[in-house]
């Protein structure tokens, strides 16, 4: 069976939340069809647990030069899309308090509600999102159990889901976010959103054509050509 189209993000990434706003707004009615899923860098125990089963975290940290230009890129980014910024300060950031909060949000049906909560808080009001605190209050305010939101990156059975989601990461070769697979396709970066576009419009267009005879649907090669390819690009990061 055909999978769905996948979009990795992580609430740390500036331009994960500018990548998913603009796919958004660009492109509605496609992204109703995309599954959402988590990209956070593992806290000990998930990453132990992650490699005694055969997994590995791919992102490699950014230097300080990168970091540096990535703080006035975003700004300036954010600028040109007409969106408010304000960069939050992290400050030794425990990033499963606000990812298996979000697994548990999607347990509800109520996870892009969720996102968007927690996004606006950390990008256009600069709060602190591994705060259990903050993070209870945005569960609530989308109509979820705060305690139980707050609480998540304790749960043993939200933190077993989440290593799922780390195995997720490494069998879809995730090494950075924005991130995208539509079929066979695959986009790292703001800077693919119309790539993306195009994919999913082919791909709902497909299944709404044809639902049984997807296999036999041609797809159409939408990678760049290899000259306009980088290793390195500030329009994806972890």
């Amino acid at each position: 069976m055909r999978k769905p189209p996948r979009l990795y993000f992580a609430f740390r990434s500036p331009f994960s939340w500018m990548a998913l706003r603009r796919l958004e707004e660009l492109y509605p009615e496609a992204v109703d069809t995309v599954e959402y899923r988590p990209f956070w860098e593992p806290d000990a125990d998930l990453l132990s647990r992650l490699r005694a089963e055969g997994g590995e975290f791919l992102y490699t940290p950014m230097s300080k030069a990168k970091h540096l230009y990535i703080l006035y890129d975003t700004k300036r980014l954010a600028s040109s899309f007409g969106y408010r910024m304000s960069w939050p300060v992290d400050v030794d950031p425990w990033w499963e308090v606000p990812h298996l909060a979000w697994l548990y949000a999607r347990r509800e049906g109520r996870e892009r509600a969720f996102y968007r909560a927690v996004t606006e808080a950390r990008w256009e009001r600069g709060e602190n999102v591994c705060d259990p605190a903050l993070v209870k209050d945005l569960a609530a305010s989308v109509g979820l159990d705060g305690d139980t939101a707050a609480s998540a990156a304790h749960d043993p059975d939200l933190r077993e889901e989440g290593l799922r989601s780390l195995h997720d990461l490494y069998q879809d070769d995730v090494f950075g976010v924005p991130y995208f697979r539509v079929g066979r396709h695959r986009f790292w970066g703001l800077d693919r959103l119309d790539a993306v576009g195009d994919a999913l419009e082919l791909e709902r267009d497909a299944r709404a054509a044809d639902p049984p005879s997807l296999a036999r649907v041609p797809v159409p090669d939408l990678s760049p050509p290899l000259a306009d390819l980088d290793t390195d690009t500030a329009g994806g990061c972890g």
